[in-house]
């Protein structure tokens, strides 16, 4: 154990040293995150989108829009069409679009209703608009039919489901949203990081193989020590990396995101004075049980830890952590032995891929089976149970639950897994390591399985 914890460190200080490793663990975290706070800042409006209304129709139509966060609906400047068609296009600050509604305009019929921009209007904004018109229209036929607000506000049914896993002790609240964007998640990180600190693994020992370090090494330690060094090295490069990467991000999600996605608090009472004020809010005065289109209300600090609330977060860690090192060291025992097989980086493509079809089989079967199917299903549960494919499914089972039982039968056999890859990799490394100069294939790979000496 001595001579394994000092190879331990030698490949720690060494990769942990590198500038390489300090300017991914702290840049690339800050500039993804810069990234997508900056694209989420300038993609989110300031304001609601104005629109401005010309309601020819004699219906009223306008005092029956709903404002949202994203529309706003103003009485048009113009007695006429074409008059409001110019104001339009002089106002400032520039509006979104116009909305007219003919004087021909009728609650049979439906048509003519005409939407007016300067470009085209984007595909979300139309829908918007169209869903708050057609509201306004529906809300006009009913009135037409003897029913006044209350009574449709009283037939309007906006039931709210809230899911419970009753399987979590005490009951717990089913985020579908929060639990498939973390299963998601997790499982793309596993994905990735298996995949980049295996292939470091084996990229290192295929160096120190081609330099012919190995021959000083081999004099002092055995090569399962120095196999299982690496791999533990490289496995604590591997969380001091994550424990990084955690804190920045805890870091930026809670103090920086909801300074930078706070939305100001809009003036209600500014905004609709505005409208009414102009040169049509007889228009309103009209109808004075329906209120006037409102700003958005103000949206207060952004939480984004919030949306995790019900999620079992000490189980997801934990099982993350677990699963995630145990997948790395199996997956990674197996790159180490490819390394010592070849003699270039072209000869470890044809090894390469038969080890990682179970890790690319994993994650394209559990994203259909768990995320889209059955979490807890009979498939899901055994692509839990393989060690070669346990990393990826039950990490991506954690969000939505899974019994202490299977966790434990899951962790009992990634270790089984783990311990015997890694015999059976060492039984690789300790004749490849030494091996220069001849080309390797499956045969002569399984002769060294069983190689004595």
């Amino acid at each position: 154990m001595e001579k394994i914890w000092l190879i331990i460190q030698r490949e720690y200080l060494t990769r942990v040293r590198k500038k390489s490793f300090i300017v991914v663990s702290l840049l690339a975290p800050l500039l993804l995150a810069g990234a997508t706070l900056g694209i989420a800042k300038l993609n989110m409006p300031s304001s609601a989108d104005e629109v401005a209304v010309y309601d020819g129709s004699g219906l009223n139509v306008l005092a029956r829009l709903a404002g949202t966060d994203e529309l706003r609906f103003v009485p048009a400047v113009g007695a006429s069409p074409a008059a409001a068609t110019a104001a339009f296009k002089k106002a400032k600050p520039k509006q979104a679009a116009l909305l007219v509604f003919p004087a021909g305009f009728s609650l049979d019929t439906n048509d003519g209703v005409q939407l007016l921009a300067d470009g085209n209007v984007s595909l979300n904004r139309q829908s918007n608009i169209r869903k708050a018109v057609n509201k306004a229209v529906s809300e006009l036929k009913l009135t037409r039919s003897g029913l006044n607000r209350q009574t449709i506000d009283n037939l309007r049914a906006d039931v709210e489901l809230s899911a419970v896993d009753l399987s979590q002790l005490g009951g717990r609240k089913n985020n579908v949203a929060a639990t498939t964007g973390t299963a998601y998640l997790l499982s793309i990180m596993v994905y990735m990081f298996i995949f980049i600190y295996g292939v470091q693994v084996m990229r290192g020992v295929a160096e120190e193989k081609s330099n012919r370090i190995m021959e000083v090494m081999m004099s002092s330690v055995k090569p399962f020590q120095l196999m299982m060094g690496k791999i533990l090295g490289i496995a604590a490069v591997v969380l001091t990396q994550f424990a990084i990467w955690m804190m920045l991000s805890y870091t930026i999600t809670t103090v920086v995101a909801p300074l930078l996605m706070s939305t100001p608090k809009a003036d209600v009472k500014t905004s609709v004075a505005a409208a009414t004020t102009s040169s049509d809010a007889s228009v309103a005065a009209s109808a004075p049980d329906a209120p006037m289109s409102k700003a958005p209300q103000p949206g207060g600090p952004v939480n984004l830890w919030s949306m995790f609330e019900g999620l079992p977060i000490g189980s997801i860690i934990g099982g993350f952590l677990f699963f995630f090192l145990g997948g790395y060291l199996l997956y990674s025992s197996m790159f180490a032995a490819i390394g010592a097989a070849v003699d270039d980086q072209t000869d470890a493509q044809q090894f390469m891929f038969p080890v990682t079809i179970p890790l690319i089989l994993s994650y394209i079967v559990s994203i259909n089976v768990i995320i889209n199917g059955d979490p807890n299903g009979p498939l899901a549960f055994w692509l839990s149970m393989i060690p070669f494919t346990s990393p990826i499914a039950m990490v991506m089972r954690l969000p939505f639950g899974v019994p202490l039982w299977q966790l434990l039968l899951s962790g009992v056999l990634l270790v089984v897994g783990f311990i015997f890859t890694t015999w059976l990799a060492g039984r690789i490394y300790r004749v490849g390591v030494l091996m220069y100069g001849k080309k390797v294939n499956y045969r002569e790979l399984s002769r060294w399985m069983f190689y004595k000496g």
